[in-house]
């Protein structure tokens, strides 16, 4: 339990915190002094450590949600520009995007759940109305469907063109998805949306078709990563929604650049993941490999990315900032 006396000694520091935030405005750190900057960045270390104290107690969850939002507040204006360090691309991939992608895992399962549930009302619109599937595909693609024919066949022979057409594609939906999250999500939500219908319908109609092993042999090597990319993307486009329309305790602004700060790190955290997904869709995906090598490559991919988004590296298990490079020190109650 968080003592009344610890939070009487402590509120004054978070409030000069606010103050400082406050006085930088849009100027930035341009707005503060050196010695305002330097008390900045050791107010900034001092309640990281507060927040961890204050997390252990349950009943404080309010007080821990505005200590967060404080803290990205001022880390947001300590270190944006700071000069990178050498390995920092490294040190992202390896620890920073997979801890933001576990602290905003919600809204990444809220995109998800939004594509998956469009992609059945799609298919199951599909199969109750196969006049659905021509006006939704276009005529052009349902005769191929048709005559049994996957219309993949062309990125064969043109593999390094293809592949790096898929990638600047997929990039191009996932930065869309996110971004729209401007629109108060509802830009973002039409997306996931209208590529779960897309998803939905098109394997209806390669079932009636008789095609349906076809397409998923197709899809699985490479959509076991396009996907949760796109997912990904989403929740990045919801969290900045939520930025925008729940700005809590803060003002707008500063709600949007914090939540807009942690959603620019999911969709850069993505990229990799898109450019090995548009390889395999260049260069294996419409290949005649057999059909156990293209769902074991999927399996493999897919287990791989489970272990790495899921991992928690132990030095920042602990640590309650979102700076992902300093050491804290320890507070007392």
């Amino acid at each position: 339990m968080i003592s009344t006396s610890w939070l009487r000694k402590r509120r004054p520091y978070w409030a000069r915190i606010d103050e400082l935030l406050t006085r930088s405005g849009r100027s930035g750190a341009r707005a503060l002094t050196h010695s305002e900057l330097q008390e900045l960045a050791l107010l900034y270390r001092q309640t990281a450590s507060d927040l961890a104290t204050v997390r252990e107690d349950a009943s404080s969850r309010d007080l821990a949600h505005y200590l967060n939002q404080l803290l990205g507040r001022a880390h947001n204006l300590i270190y944006m520009g700071r000069r990178a360090k050498a390995g920092g691309i490294l040190t992202f991939y390896r620890e920073t995007f997979p801890q933001v992608f576990h602290d905003t895992l919600p809204y990444t399962l809220a995109a998800a759940a939004i594509f998956w549930v469009t992609a059945a009302a799609g298919l199951m619109m599909a199969i109750a109305d196969p006049s659905f599937q021509r006006y939704f595909l276009g005529s052009e693609m349902m005769d191929t469907i048709e005559k049994r024919q996957m219309w993949t066949h062309s990125v064969v022979a043109i593999k390094p063109l293809a592949s790096s057409a898929i990638m600047t594609n997929n990039l191009s939906v996932s930065f869309t998805t996110f971004a729209l999250g401007i629109t108060a999500g509802i830009g973002t939500i039409f997306e996931l949306a209208f590529n779960g219908l897309l998803f939905g319908v098109v394997n209806a109609a390669c079932w009636q078709a008789g095609m349906l092993q076809q397409l998923l042999s197709f899809v699985a090597p490479h959509g076991v990563l396009e996907l949760p990319a796109i997912f990904i993307a989403g929740g990045a486009g919801l969290l900045l929604a939520k930025g925008l329309l729940f700005p809590g305790n803060l003002p707008r602004r500063a709600s949007i650049a914090l939540e807009g700060g942690r959603a620019v790190r999911l969709v850069l955290g993505i990229i990799p993941l898109l450019i090995v997904a548009g390889t395999v869709e260049g260069f294996v995906s419409p290949t005649d490999i057999s059909i156990t090598v293209k769902y074991s490559l999927a399996a493999g991919l897919f287990v791989l990315l489970l272990l790495y988004v899921m991992r928690k590296s132990p030095a920042r298990a602990g640590k309650a900032t979102l700076d992902e490079t300093d050491n804290l020190p320890s507070s007392s109650s």
